[in-house]
């Protein structure tokens, strides 16, 4: 599957219909989420693998992930109605992913690859670091979205959880007017998708 076909086929998952700012629960756009998934399936580690999508929202990483032939695809989220939008996207789209509401520092499966978008801590300070630390816990690989001013910050906390930094892609996140604190109809976030290995050459 060409990197276009992916996208214009994640263009149809459906967003979260009541989003929650607390959680900071905005969409990954198609266009990145494409982009992401296409570059972590050159590098090997999606196709055959079982992969993690944590805080998947609505779904679009880990389908994203199925569709480019992952083995198996477990998709975690506190928020259950966002895991219901989940449920229906997948079958949309028509593929089969393990949905589970749990907290991610309570997940508890190995895994081949973690794929997330965790909060960027703008509602709640630290609102990632248990993204950081359950996904070096779980898989030899992460890919993992950040605020791109936490740039230092995350490398420090990879590298203190004994986690290695090997890849940065740089996204401009679009933030349309969702919640009350939104004074513009759309902002701009400079963001940063990080792959994390736990070997210096993985």
């Amino acid at each position: 599957m060409k990197r276009r076909e992916l996208e214009i086929l994640l263009q149809k998952v459906k967003p979260h219909p009541k989003p929650s700012a607390a959680l900071e629960q905005y969409q990954t756009p198609a266009t990145i989420a494409a982009e992401a998934l296409y570059f972590a399936h050159g590098k090997g580690d999606i196709a055959g693998r079982k992969v993690l999508d944590a805080g998947c929202g609505t779904g679009i990483l880990g389908i994203g992930a199925k569709l480019l032939g992952a083995e198996d695809v477990v998709a975690i989220d506190m928020d259950e109605a966002a895991l219901a939008v989940a449920m229906e996207n997948a079958r949309a789209l028509g593929v089969d992913i393990c949905l589970l509401t749990v907290d991610v520092k309570d997940f508890p499966e190995a895994c081949d690859t973690v794929l997330q978008n965790p909060p960027f801590g703008a509602q709640r300070r630290g609102a990632d670091e248990p993204f950081l630390e359950r996904a070096l816990a779980v898989a030899p690989v992460a890919y993992s979205f950040h605020n791109a001013e936490t740039q230092d910050w995350v490398e420090r906390k990879v590298a203190a959880l004994g986690g290695v930094v090997t890849d940065r892609l740089p996204f401009a996140f679009p933030i349309p007017h969702m919640f009350p604190h939104h004074r513009k109809e759309e902002v701009t976030v400079p963001v940063v998708l990080f792959r994390i290995t736990r070997e210096p050459n993985g």
